[in-house]
């Protein structure tokens, strides 16, 4: 594929923007380097790029594009939203639904609070379980990544691994010294971390299903394991369902491995594609945050009235036509045929999947944590990303990212990507015997 028009705008980027890109993910540093592609716009399954080549899209934007690109449904609610005034600075109704919507929707969530991105809701939940606590440090996993806060960035996965760095400069050593970082899937650690400085810990921070490392489910009983010793450590937990929320099922993940923690964290699917996040979970806590009480947060386009619109629009199709069970076998059924043409053509890949999400991790090893997911071959997977957009398929220039099946993904779809899948898999095969 010619992308002309797409090195032009990136060369104009350069110029203005750091690094030409908003955000390190959008780069294709992890993937050879090169301009990315510059996308003009998207139709339900596809994305369009400037250059008017079309790609079938498994990146969704990285998750909250549920209902595919431009559902109509959505697109109305923005429309009308928007003759009304895109931005108040006061309350408004669909703010006030959309708050109702999540509260019914999500166990043990009595009340929330709007951010406008899901790295707000992680630095107000931190706020408040300290405050709540009166402890400061934090625990997190490996891998895991809960926005671009500066306790949060300490070993965390996604953008840092994609560019090669662990960490993130700027970070002060003050900050460091109140996370405490330990391996995702293995009890016997945390118990042992929380045994040592439990009366310390404020939250642990936890995504239920990984998604920065790329997809990692939880073991057996895992994530049962990190509540019941986080509590009788005396801390909160915090499940930070950003990616995970609705993505599965009407609800959180937390409710399909039978656990609840303390606080949520949402964002992505609940914007309908528009900037929003929120937090919440007890009244008992969530009495803590200001107005109320001494826990301040605010934001002037928190729960503004154009992204609550179109999570109210995303939430109602999502519930009155379930797509889950229809997104889950074509997952299903494209993850599978990705694992049979590799094998067929003698390529090693791991393919971790949870319904309508799945990572594809070239390597025998299973991937259960950060460690085995580093292990991986970034190399190859760099290739195969190469290769696949030749053929118009559109991952996430990231090994440590997930392929995201939507509601407007159909069997012709998946037919084509298993195509492209097949020719790329010979190109690996072919190069790796050369």
């Amino acid at each position: 594929m010619r992308r002309e028009e797409s090195a032009r705008w990136f060369e104009r980027a350069r110029r203005v923007i750091a690094g030409g890109v908003n955000s390190p993910a959008r780069s294709f540093v992890a993937v050879g380097g090169g301009p990315p592609v510059v996308m003009a716009r998207g139709e339900g399954p596809f994305l369009i790029d400037v250059d008017g080549q079309r790609y079938i899209d498994y990146l969704a934007a990285f998750g909250p594009l549920i209902l595919g690109h431009s559902h109509p449904r959505v697109v109305a609610a923005i429309e009308a939203a928007l003759k009304r005034a895109p931005l108040f600075g006061t309350p408004a109704p669909a703010e006030i639904a959309l708050a109702e919507a999540l509260v019914e929707a999500v166990p043990g969530l009595e009340q929330v609070r709007m951010t406008t991105t899901g790295t707000e809701a992680v630095m107000a939940v931190i706020r408040l379980a300290r405050a709540a606590t009166g402890r400061n440090k934090i625990v997190k996993f490996e891998g895991t990544y809960h926005g671009h806060s500066d306790a949060v960035l300490v070993r965390a996965g996604s953008g840092p691994s994609t560019i090669g760095r662990p960490d993130s400069g700027g970070i002060p050593p003050g900050v460091r010294q109140d996370v405490i970082t330990v391996p995702f899937n293995q009890p016997a650690v945390l118990a042992e971390t929380l045994e040592r400085v439990g009366r310390e810990v404020a939250v642990v921070l936890v995504e239920p299903v990984a998604g920065n490392m790329g997809i990692v489910l939880p073991n057996p009983g895992y994530l049962a394991q990190v509540v019941e010793l986080a509590h009788a450590a005396g801390a909160l937990v915090a499940f930070d369902e950003v990616i995970t929320a609705f993505r599965f099922h009407y609800g959180p993940a937390a409710s399909l491995f039978g656990v609840r923690p303390d606080l949520y964290v949402l964002g992505k699917a609940i914007g309908g594609g528009l900037a929003l996040a929120a937090y919440g979970g007890s009244r008992s806590l969530m009495a803590l945050v200001a107005p109320e009480g001494p826990v301040f947060q605010a934001g002037t386009l928190a729960g503004n009235p154009l992204a609550a619109s179109a999570g109210l629009a995303t939430l109602a199709v999502l519930r009155e036509e379930n797509p889950y069970p229809r997104m889950d076998r074509l997952a299903a059924e494209l993850a599978d045929g990705l694992r049979d043409r590799a094998r067929a053509h003698g390529v090693a890949v791991t393919i971790n999947r949870l319904g309508s999400a799945f990572t594809v991790f070239f390597g025998a090893e299973p991937v259960v944590d950060y460690a085995s997911a580093r292990r991986t071959s970034a190399s190859r997977f760099a290739r195969f990303h190469r290769l696949m957009l030749e053929r118009g398929v559109y991952l996430a220039p990231s090994p440590f990212e997930a392929w995201f099946v939507s509601a407007q993904h159909g069997e012709a779809e998946v037919e084509a990507t298993l195509g492209a899948a097949e020719e790329a898999f010979a190109a690996l095969a072919r190069e790796g015997k050369g």
